[in-house]
């Protein structure tokens, strides 16, 4: 068997375990009714939920990345409690990236050494993370995101300003190179289940590494296709996401995803990618001062009998 076929097959399995996971846990919901909590509403989602699953996995596939943006609008809208953003993205994103991740995958030749190898360490990284993450105060998921999307704006702007080198024609690494490109991308992992995006910084970490470019796109979607479903089932685990947006953003992302296929090749996204690094570092920032604003009420209330 070709070897990209039997990568392809596994993640076939890996997505069936994923929606049969899901779906236990949507059935175990709708027993109890629990529209009171997030993680047990099972009202279809509203047209704008879908829709936002549509144009942030349109952008995710052209490489700008989803996480940030959809951060952005639940926030600025008051949809997701802040504690449960990692848990609703991770989910939510976690079909379209699926999708991205088999058409990218089959036209864009890459070494399969070390896709697959970097592949490996951030489902290693995410498995790791999600598990810490999950239990976190509000507070400290605050912090985290906040310091994350500043993170993302940085990696965004790095690469709109090519700030960092433009890569070459390889497609693969050997070496003290492999080495580094799998410590790289077991920590890009971890800081998934955070909510910071895996796409701008594997980009960068793929250029610094001097492999081509258009090589970040099957390992950074193959990567988080591989490593969402796994961290994914934990934030389901420990109900700390919010259901009825995650089946929206799957259902709209999986057709923006597809939409954006047709696309990749022709459309210029600059001005577009200016546009999400001043929303971005807005998000970021917000996010900081409620954390501080916690930090502030929590310091001046009466200590409890």
């Amino acid at each position: 068997m070709n070897p990209i076929t039997g990568l392809l097959t596994a993640l076939g399995v890996l997505t069936a375990v994923f929606l049969a996971g899901w779906a236990r846990a949507v059935r175990g919901a709708k027993q109890i009714d629990g529209r009171d909590s997030h993680a047990t509403d099972t009202r279809f989602p509203t047209a704008f939920q879908i829709a936002l699953g549509a144009v942030t996995n349109f952008f995710d596939a052209l490489g700008i990345g989803s996480f940030a943006t959809t951060t952005a609008v639940f926030r600025m809208r008051t949809m997701v409690p802040d504690r449960i953003i990692p848990g609703t993205l991770n989910v939510g994103h976690t079909l379209p990236t699926i999708v991205q991740a088999f058409m990218f995958t089959a036209i864009i030749p890459v070494d399969v050494l070390t896709l697959f190898m970097m592949i490996g360490a951030a489902v290693l990284g995410a498995w790791l993370g999600a598990g810490v993450v999950a239990g976190w105060s509000r507070r400290k998921v605050q912090v985290g995101m906040g310091i994350a999307l500043l993170a993302a704006a940085t990696f965004m702007l790095m690469r709109q300003l090519s700030l960092f080198p433009a890569g070459s024609e390889e497609i693969g690494v050997r070496g003290v190179r492999l080495v580094m490109a799998v410590g790289g991308n077991f920590v890009l992992g971890a800081l998934m289940t955070l909510g910071i995006g895996l796409y701008a910084p594997c980009m960068i970490l793929v250029s610094l590494l001097g492999m081509s470019e258009r090589t970040a796109f099957p390992i950074m979607m193959g990567s988080c296709a591989f490593l969402m479903p796994v961290g994914s089932l934990r934030f389901i685990g420990e109900q700390a996401y919010s259901l009825r947006n995650a089946v929206g953003l799957a259902i709209g992302g999986v057709f923006g995803s597809y939409v954006a296929a047709k696309f990749f090749e022709s459309l210029d996204i600059r001005m577009v990618r200016w546009l999400v690094i001043v929303v971005v570092l807005y998000t970021a920032v917000t996010m900081l001062m409620s954390a501080s604003s916690e930090k502030a009420s929590a310091a001046t209330e009466p200590p409890k009998a």
